[in-house]
C-alpha cells in the first residue's frame, strides 16, 4: 500500500476509533496515529486494535467497513 492510502486509511480508522471508543482507546488512536508517519507502527497499532473490547471492535469494524465501502450508485 502507498503512503497516502495508509495515511489515509489510519486517519479514518483513529477517528472511528476516537468517536467509538472514547477514553477506552486511547492506546489504539494514539498508535493509529504514530502508524500515520511510520508503517513500522502497524503491527503494534493492530495489537492494540485486537485488544479493544469485543463489543467496541464490532463497533468499530462495522463503522469502518461501512466508510471503505465502496460507493455504489443507483439506477
Amino acid at each position: 500500500m502507498d503512503d497516502p492510502e495508509r495515511v489515509a486509511r489510519c486517519r479514518c480508522l483513529r477517528a472511528v476509533v476516537h468517536l467509538t471508543t472514547g477514553p477506552r482507546g486511547e492506546t489504539a488512536t494514539r498508535l493509529l496515529h504514530a502508524a500515520e508517519r511510520d508503517p513500522d507502527a502497524l503491527p503494534e497499532a493492530a495489537r492494540a486494535l485486537n485488544a479493544l473490547d469485543a463489543c467496541d471492535k464490532r463497533h468499530v469494524w462495522a463503522s469502518y467497513a461501512k466508510l471503505a465501502a465502496p460507493e455504489r450508485t443507483t439506477r
